[in-house]
């Protein structure tokens, strides 16, 4: 276990629909990363852009995908963790993937599709979060719009990261800032946010502000311009600041139930 972890948030442009170029471009960039680096986090559909046309992508780009996650993750020596168009059966997923260095990988898929823009009507949404332990930290990985719904992130598991991959707009980017605070603050745990810089071909701007706020929900780090971000985390933080401020014990009980036609 580590008391300390070293997180790379990569904010990037994305070229749309098109898996190959952008895992070329992510794959120069990685190279340039220096140092010891426990996680790497990558933006939401990272390799084609926020497209609701999914059968335009390569019914096998997922599998690919995947493959060059864990190759990265390999030579890095650290985790990658980034959501992707995945096709399984004759359905389309928004699946986050959280790869680990020695192949071993784990999914989600995104609880919240965006009603606005009909993500609703193109992929799956998922029923499950997911809680994974690398290196002595749990994380909580979510996705964009799940981000506007605590009530999916609320920190019952004691995790110690909330983690957000995001392609979330520019007219937007003030409920981002003001929710990934928020949700540091009532979970009392780390909230990592990484969104995408840039203009995609549907006509959208993407400012970045990928940031990471502390269990006290003050800002550690920001940045508004296509940069790879290097962040420490640490234990002792999140145990010092729950064992001094027990909120969490006095959070209110009930049981979330799904609804099975979301």
């Amino acid at each position: 276990m580590q008391e300390a972890l070293k997180i790379v948030l990569v904010q990037t442009s994305l070229i749309w629909e098109n898996p190959k170029k952008n895992r070329a471009i992510l794959s120069k960039k990685l190279e340039g990363l220096k140092g010891d680096i426990d996680v790497i986090v990558l933006p939401e559909m990272f390799t084609t852009g926020f497209t609701m046309s999914p059968v335009h992508i390569e019914e096998e780009e997922g599998k690919k995908t995947v493959a060059w996650m864990q190759k990265k993750a390999k030579e890095t020596g650290a985790a990658i963790i980034g959501s992707i168009v995945f096709k399984e059966g004759e359905c389309y997923y928004n699946r986050l993937w959280f790869v680990k260095p020695d192949g071993s990988s784990s999914s989600y898929d995104k609880r919240h599709t965006f009603t606005l823009a009909g993500e609703d009507k193109k992929y799956v949404a998922g029923s499950k979060k997911l809680l994974e332990t690398y290196k002595g930290f749990k994380f909580c990985p979510l996705i964009c719009y799940d981000l506007r719904f605590p009530v999916w992130s609320r920190n019952t598991e004691a995790y110690d990261v909330l983690l957000y991959v995001a392609n979330w707009p520019k007219p937007r980017i003030g409920a981002w800032d003001t929710l990934l605070k928020a949700r540091a603050i009532e979970n009392m745990a780390y909230c990592v946010g990484v969104n995408r810089i840039g203009t995609d071909d549907s006509g959208h701007e993407y400012p970045g502000h990928s940031a990471v706020y502390d269990a006290l929900g003050k800002r550690i780090t920001f940045s508004d311009k296509e940069e790879c971000i290097e962040i420490t985390v640490h234990k002792n933080h999140i145990k010092k600041t729950r064992d001094t401020l027990g909120f969490l014990d006095d959070r209110d009980s009930f049981e979330l139930i799904l609804q099975t036609n979301f």
